[in-house]
């Protein structure tokens, strides 16, 4: 099963390194933010493997991305262990709907409540308005 999700890296944890049966072996973590409802949520994605690491640099903090994973889980002593691995991360199109947020900024606003303000002093001359 084949997932995806789309969230903001907020954190990316040290990468780990071992040896196993089969060689070497490189594993990183990070962390997501992405909006559920009302209210954000937070989730742990992994990669495995040198080349994924090796891709998982190119992404900063605060970058908006969607990450294609898998879901596994696995049993040790009694215990049950669930780890989304992330297998593709791509950027998203909200990086580039950032910059319309700075194109309407508050000094537009006071720009045209400055506006009105002339207008209003013009309106005080005409006393016709009940308001």
């Amino acid at each position: 099963m084949s997932l995806e999700i789309e969230g903001t890296i907020i954190r990316k944890l040290n990468v780990q390194t071992g040896v196993s049966q089969r060689g070497n072996w490189s594993k990183q973590e990070f962390i997501i933010e992405y909006q559920e409802g009302a209210y954000p949520s937070q989730a742990c994605f992994s990669v495995w493997g040198e080349d994924k690491v090796k891709d998982l640099e190119k992404f900063q903090i605060g970058d908006s991305v969607k990450v294609s994973f898998n879901i596994s889980s696995r049993e040790y002593n009694g215990r049950w262990y669930t780890d989304l691995r992330a297998w593709r991360i791509d950027t998203t199109g909200s990086q580039a709907s950032a910059p319309v947020h700075p194109e309407v900024p508050p000094v537009q606003e006071t720009g045209n409540a400055q506006a009105p303000a002339p207008a209003a002093a013009d309106d005080s001359q005409d006393d016709d308005l009940p308001f």
